[in-house]
């Protein structure tokens, strides 16, 4: 199953990794323990909670302008 994460970097340093399609949540030092940690999470979130397989996600990104300021 393909599945969603979403990293952004953590105030303390590292990064958290967000699945939105279960909200599980975890964190690592780098990008690639946040992945691995947020893959055992919703592993375990999936075992307990299973989703119904919805096909690939599609991810893209979108620019909101900055406000103008008189």
């Amino acid at each position: 199953m393909q599945l969603t994460a979403v990293l952004t970097p953590a105030e303390e340093g590292g990064f958290v990794a967000l699945n939105p399609e279960t909200g599980t949540t975890t964190q690592g030092e780098t990008v690639e323990e946040a992945v691995a940690n947020l893959t055992e999470a919703t592993a375990l979130y999936l075992a307990e909670f299973p989703l119904p397989s919805t096909g690939h996600p599609v991810i893209t990104t979108f620019t909101v302008p900055e406000p103008v300021h008189a």
